[in-house]
């Protein structure tokens, strides 16, 4: 047996010490001395968050000053100043070229991908989508050491050729993109990162191995399996006063197990097999060892004096809970201490919003405990924001230190808002939406802007009114008599936006963000970039506008905000300090080597933890395997590997949801393993669910009755509309709402054009073309002009269009025809009135002819079908008769006469497939239902008396829905509640 002194040290601490304060407990009292030990000491860690962890532990543990260690990072691009004169220094006779711009590469390589492509490239935003796929492929396989010439090799070869036609033509387009990128880099004297990363960790180890450092090293908590640290690593534990920690190694596990997981990485050269249980915790840092050239048997555990080396009874449960599927059978035997997971509860909720109100429960009442810290681990961010936010309710601030997306923020939002404002060429929602962003104009003066954005967004509702800032101008000028100074102020605003007026069809990418960050700034000033969000956004900025100044690109204003997004989504902000400090809410990689009593895992539902694994799209998992590289289910062994070391704390939580947003979730598969195991045995948190439920769920309102108002008699005498009585008639709460109480309903922002947009546009078109003289031949021309201004709307000119023209050159033509009968146009949208048992009676006629005998023929325009001759017989449909009355009664200037006809001109399809047809609401032939010519305008004026007697001038109370059958509008029903009393009608006292 080799000598102990000649073997690695290496070592390992189990899931439930805690890494980082078991770390810290071990290295004080090892390299601690009088004046500068640990100081001495260089740690090499995995990450600036494992830094920030040790950094706190050494703190809890030193009780005194203390002079920290050197803390580098091994994945660090600036390896030689971290280390400094360790490696004396570490470019010493070996030039190590700079790294590539990131960004920079990305757009290069859509450049070359767009070039292979030709035709068949996709636009900006896709390519560089595609792009960022093959840049993540080219780091896989350069992180495993592995180039363009292995790509090459015959059995490479040889197993592309026998893949299908799809993976053949994308292995070839991802191996000319990797080789046209290796030309590049090699002409520009560059590396990419990894690359780099690998070969300044090389020359580290060859430096090491030659000159060992005379102060000892220590790496801890790496467990990055590739190559280059591998070599690192195994220098490092080597060395005669170095070492490397792993975190979470098994060495209880059985050695057949431990067999069974894969030999990729041994000393035979062994690669990744279909065999190999890459989905088990273990498998990484078995990689790992196997790579540096290291067996299990020679690990230690890492401990203190005095502390038993044997696992506890929880360790030996997680090792068991995941053994590979041919092993678990040994589940049905194990005695009750090696299944135990005390301390451990499962939580099932109903939907992510309970789950996100529990774990907020949990946590409140674990912090009223003095100095017990809870950590709440997720991948899920969603359900970490939901946590967050419930937690506020209580003035619990929690920051989660996995951060944000950038376009998440609100100085990332600004600048998509920017974007979709150019993309849609100034459509109203995402200007609104701009203009009321809460950077925008913020300070003294933002209720005065704010208020401006409201008279704006009114006068912007309905259909959108066409591209450009010439149309929201218009719209401006419109509003500006019933809100004075709205056309001042949106000048301003155009001089505000103005950097973005150009951007227009294709524009550089770095054009784009210039007048982009402009435009922020002119609508934001420098608090755009005062906070941490700006602050990312503006390295952002200047990354991106660095890049695509040395990479020009070409990108269409439509695709801005998809490409910007897809960029931004890569930029996390992470909060300062400032949140409670016994409460962090992680992500996987950052929980890592943190230390909690109450550790909550939310989001165990499978796609969440564990993700889905995303196979590569141009690379098949058999070429992956022969070139060395682990596929796609290594993720699932990664988050396995998490979830162990998370149920080593003293006591856990382990959530997830029946349901998520798309419908009903499956528990995580560690879960069902969970459940599998232990059976009976296992324990569930039942109590923080009901009292989530309880918080959400308040005291049922009682239900809500019908509604009856009971205005004054004052009130009450209000005029009546001639389209307004069949309100009143069949729906009174309808009238109450619209004339008593004078709610009106606003159309939506940017909203389709609705069929009584489209009658108000008709009766528009056709009172221009009758004051301009009613000329034949061009009704048709004028409303092509004006459909052209009202609406750019895609439906309005596919659909509507095309049939209004037709029905107008009907009515040109039928109104040609009635004139040559002797028929006059005699009144066009002319306003009238009359007094009826004192109430005033108002409204529009659409057109009023004169017959030749002098008599007066009212005519009613309709884009729709015309009420039906029961309905008005039945006093639903009486607004013909009502402006009758008001032009027999004289009520209207420049008409005087007997009413003759009553006409529904209607612009819908006739019976010959056409579109246009007129139709009575009095019945002109024994077999027509309605009321005959004699008696229509009396019983009109007896329906109105009537009305008028029961609602105006009596006491009767104005029902909603008096006549459910009726066909009317919808304005009200939220208004008058109508889902929650509607069926239960009979209930009623």
């Amino acid at each position: 047996m080799a000598d102990k002194s000649s073997r690695p040290r290496v070592w390992s601490i189990a899931a439930h010490r805690g890494f980082a304060d078991a770390l810290v407990a071990g290295l004080i009292p090892r390299y601690r001395e009088e004046r500068f030990g640990l100081a001495r000491l260089t740690l090499l860690l995995p990450s600036q968050r494992a830094i920030r962890t040790v950094t706190e532990a050494f703190v809890r543990a030193s009780g005194q000053g203390l002079l920290l260690p050197r803390m580098a990072v091994v994945g660090d691009l600036d390896l030689n100043e971290t280390l400094g004169p360790l490696l004396d220094p570490i470019g010493a006779g070996v030039d190590i070229p700079e790294a590539v711009d990131p960004t920079f590469r990305l757009l290069r390589l859509a450049a070359h991908l767009r070039e292979e492509l030709d035709d068949e490239a996709p636009g900006e935003a896709a390519l560089l989508r595609q792009a960022r796929g093959i840049a993540q492929g080219i780091d896989r396989l350069l992180v495993e050491g592995v180039s363009i010439a292995d790509m090459l090799d015959e059995g490479v070869v040889g197993i592309a050729a026998e893949l299908s036609e799809h993976w053949q033509a994308s292995t070839r387009l991802f191996a000319r993109v990797f080789a046209r990128w290796e030309a590049e880099l090699a002409v520009l004297g560059k590396l990419d990162a990894p690359e780099r990363r690998n070969r300044l960790l090389a020359h580290a180890a060859h430096s090491w191995r030659e000159r060992p450092p005379a102060h000892p090293v220590i790496a801890a908590g790496v467990t990055s399996a590739s190559p280059a640290v591998a070599k690192l690593l195994r220098v490092v534990a080597d060395m005669p006063d170095g070492g490397v920690i792993l975190p979470d190694l098994d060495l209880a596990l059985s050695q057949d197990v431990w067999d069974a997981l894969g030999g990729a990485g041994g000393p035979d050269g062994a690669v990744f097999e279909r065999g190999d249980v890459v989905t088990h915790p273990q498998y990484h840092l078995k990689l790992l060892l196997n790579r540096m050239g290291v067996a299990r048997g020679e690990v230690e555990p890492w401990h203190r004096s005095g502390l038993s080396p044997a696992p506890p009874e929880r360790s030996r449960a997680i090792s068991n809970l995941f053994l590979p599927p041919e092993a678990s059978a040994a589940w049905v035997s194990l005695e009750a201490k090696d299944r135990r997971l005390s301390g451990v509860r499962v939580m099932e909720s109903a939907n992510p919003e309970e789950e996100a109100q529990a774990i907020a429960v949990l946590v409140r009442e674990a912090l009223a405990e003095p100095e017990r810290r809870v950590a709440v681990i997720t991948p899920d961010r969603s359900l970490a924001a939901r946590v967050v936010a419930h937690l506020g309710r209580w003035n619990i601030v929690a920051d989660d230190t996995a951060g944000r997306p950038l376009p998440q923020t609100a100085a990332g939002r600004v600048l998509l808002q920017m974007a979709e404002v150019v993309a849609e060429r100034m459509a109203p929602v995402p200007l609104l939406a701009l203009l009321g962003h809460p950077l925008v104009r913020a300070g003294d003066g933002r209720a005065a802007w704010l208020e401006r954005v409201r008279q704006l967004d009114l006068a912007l509702r309905g259909p959108r009114p066409g591209p450009g800032l010439a149309a929201v101008r218009g719209k401006a000028e419109e509003f500006d008599r019933r809100y004075p100074g709205l056309a001042d102020w949106w000048s301003g605003v155009e001089d505000l936006l103005f950097p973005l007026i150009a951007l227009e069809g294709k524009v550089p990418l770095d054009a784009a963000l210039l007048a982009l960050t402009e435009a922020g700034e002119a609508l934001c000033g420098q608090g755009l970039w005062a906070q941490a969000d700006g602050r990312c956004l503006s390295q952002f900025v200047e990354r991106w506008r660095e890049a695509a100044t040395d990479a020009p690109a070409l990108v269409a204003c439509d695709e801005l905000p998809a490409l910007l997004r897809d960029a931004m989504e890569e930029v996390s902000v992470r909060p300062p300090y400032g949140g409670h400090p016994r409460l962090a809410i992680y992500g996987l990689l950052e929980a890592r080597m943190s230390r909690a009593d109450l550790v909550i895992c939310g989001g165990l539902t499978e796609g969440t933890w564990p993700g889905n694994p995303a196979p590569d799209p141009l690379l098949a998992p058999p070429i992956l395997r022969a070139l060395g590289i682990p596929g796609a289910d290594f993720r699932i062994g990664l988050s396995a590997h998490d979830l162990a070391a998370a149920l080593g704390a003293p006591e856990v939580v382990l959530s997830h949801a029946q349901r998520d947003a798309t419908g009903p979730a499956i528990p995580s598969r560690f879960l069902l393993r969970i459940h599998a195991m232990l059976g009976d045995q296992l324990r569930h948190e039942r109590r923080a669910v009901e009292l989530a439920r309880a918080l959400a769920n308040a005291e049922p309102a009682p239900p809500h009755p019908r509604p009856h108002p009971m205005p004054s008699a004052e009130q009450r005498r209000v005029p009546i509309a001639v389209t307004a009585l069949d309100r009143l008639r069949g729906d009174p709460y309808q009238f109450y709402a619209s004339a008593i109480l004078n709610l009106r309903s606003l159309d939506p922002v940017d909203a389709d054009p609705t069929p009584a947009w489209k009658g108000t546009a008709v009766h528009e078109i056709l009172q221009l073309w009758h004051q301009a003289g009613g000329i034949p031949g061009e009704l048709v021309p004028l409303a092509d002009e004006k459909f052209a201004e009202m609406s750019a709307h895609p439906f309005m000119r596919a659909m509507w269009k095309p049939r209004l023209i037709d029905a107008l050159l009907w009515i040109e033509e039928e109104t040609d025809r009635l004139a040559g009968e002797g028929r006059e146009v005699l009144a066009i949208e002319r306003k009238g009135e009359i007094v009826v048992d004192g109430i005033r009676i108002h409204g529009r006629a659409d057109r009023i002819d004169k017959l030749v005998d002098g008599t007066l023929a009212i005519v009613d325009y309709k884009t729709g079908m015309p009420p039906s001759g029961k309905m008005v017989a039945e006093g639903y449909a009486l607004q013909l008769g009502l402006i009758g009355m008001i032009a027999r009664g004289g009520g209207m200037d420049g008409v005087a006469g007997e009413p003759a006809r009553f006409e529904y001109w209607s612009l819908g399809r006739n019976k010959e497939r056409g579109f246009g047809y007129v139709k009575s609401p009095v019945k002109e032939t024994a077999r027509q239902t309605g009321m005959s010519l004699e008696d229509f305008l009396p019983e009109t004026k007896r329906y109105l008396r009537e009305a008028i007697a029961r609602w105006l001038l009596g006491s009767e109370p104005f029902t909603a829905r008096l006549n459910p059958d009726l066909p009317g509008y919808t304005d009200y029903d939220q208004l008058m509640r109508l889902d929650e009393w509607q069926g239960r009608e009979g209930e009623e006292p």
